[in-house]
């Protein structure tokens, strides 16, 4: 059994907030407004009255919490990336167990996540083009899953379970977007897009013919 280290966690890209943002009712209020709105219209067409008005609030006091719609949606994207984060556990710690269970549990709990907060992931996916605070966030989160993927690969290869080829990061790249842009497509209403029921089994079987060479069952 290979004794190299396996992936490692990156940090949070929390560090991004001006303001630390704890458990305040009138916080909650604001971001629960938001979700709520952003499943109705794009964050473009949200503004700081809705959602302080939405929370009960006056302008002045959204502005104690946040400094802009934009660091809500920031907020709140964190917040679902740290929910899937935490459900993932240490899943691709563990492809040694069994490869293909390994994946399935690296990679379910972002579809489970997202699903639940589809809102919320695709307003961060659409603000990402009008927003450099949202896009630089998401390119945080980004490098973080590809540093994973790229470590668990390289140490698949070292053991022997994976065959050497595209170099690992290369591969974690393309693999990390093709997940993105399946969750955005499925859970945002794009066409084409995977069914959800097919989602995770579609995935899994790409990671398992990408990374070893071999379809999944």
């Amino acid at each position: 059994m290979d004794s190299a280290p396996g992936p490692t966690t990156a940090p949070s890209p929390r560090g991004r907030r001006t303001r630390g943002f704890g458990g305040d009712d009138r916080e909650r209020a604001i971001l629960a407004t938001a979700e709520r709105l952003f499943a109705e219209r794009p964050l473009s067409e949200i503004s700081v009255d809705q959602l302080a008005r939405g929370a009960g609030l006056s302008r002045p006091t959204f502005y104690f919490y946040f400094s802009s719609k934009e660091q809500v949606l920031l907020a709140l994207f964190d917040r679902v990336v740290e929910e899937a984060r935490s459900n993932r556990g240490d899943a691709l710690l563990r492809l040694t167990e069994g490869p293909e269970q390994g994946w399935r549990d690296a990679i379910g709990p972002f579809c489970a996540t997202f699903a639940s907060h589809r809102a919320i992931a695709s307003a961060a996916a659409a603000a990402q083009y009008t927003s450099a605070a949202v896009k630089d966030l998401w390119a945080q989160v980004m490098e973080q899953f590809v540093a994973e993927v790229t470590a668990a690969i390289e140490s698949e290869r070292r053991r022997g379970a994976a065959p050497e080829g595209i170099p690992a990061r290369d591969l974690a790249v393309s693999l990390n977007w093709m997940v993105e842009r399946a969750l955005f497509s499925t859970f945002g209403g794009q066409s084409p897009a995977l069914a959800e029921d097919r989602l995770l089994d579609t995935l899994v079987a790409v990671f398992m013919s990408a990374v070893y060479g071999r379809p999944g069952n």
